[in-house]
């Protein structure tokens, strides 16, 4: 689970790690505000250069990214019918933006370091009964379950290509979240089992 991470000599590698989680935070609420899609659309073009900066394997980031193709002709295709084609094209950029830079910062940061980095930044709101370990642990694990279940999704859309149901949202969408409580569960057990106590 936590082999994502790849070793590299770039200014991104070498970014505290909280600053590049401020930074995703920071994105997200941006994003909000903007609603032209050209824009987006540089936005996207630039962070995908940031994989380039980063020196990362354009094997291994193409891999990460593909499924989310998937999900975004998804969220195409409903605000389009609903709305739209602009306003889906608007949350599928906003959407492809924020998991590219989530994957980013898993193949650039240690799991080890953002729960430290977590921890220290929201030590301060202890006295208001805010637990850091536990708060740190789940906004880290967040993060890095975005390029696990794009994993997922590229998974069982080969396994259903196979079966010839790729283009049933339902065949891959009821599976993935199967599978996707299934991990979380274990994982539930393999901290259990670990005696993790962040009080």
């Amino acid at each position: 689970m936590l082999g994502l991470y790849i070793d590299r000599d770039s200014p991104l590698h070498a970014l505290a790690p909280g600053i590049k989680m401020l930074a995703l935070a920071l994105a997200a609420l941006a994003l909000i505000a903007v609603d032209d899609w050209r824009v987006l659309a540089a936005v996207l073009a630039a962070v995908l250069g940031l994989f380039a900066v980063a020196r990362l394997p354009a094997r291994e980031v193409v891999a990460q990214l593909r499924p989310v193709l998937f999900l975004a002709l998804f969220f195409f295709a409903v605000h389009a019918l609903l709305v739209s084609w602009q306003s889906g094209l608007v949350t599928v950029l906003r959407f492809t933006i924020l998991v590219s830079l989530a994957v980013g910062i898993t193949l650039t940061t240690r799991v080890s370091d953002m729960v430290d980095a977590l921890e220290s930044g929201l030590r301060p709101l202890r006295f208001i009964g805010v637990n850091p370990a536990k708060i740190s642990l789940m906004i880290s694990l967040a993060i890095r379950f975005v390029p696990l279940l794009v994993d997922l999704v590229r998974e069982i859309r080969a396994a259903q290509q196979a079966r010839g149901l790729e283009r049933s949202v339902t065949a891959v969408a009821v599976p993935l979240i199967v599978k996707t409580l299934r991990m979380a569960s274990v994982l539930t057990d393999a901290i259990e089992a670990r005696g993790y106590d962040p009080d």
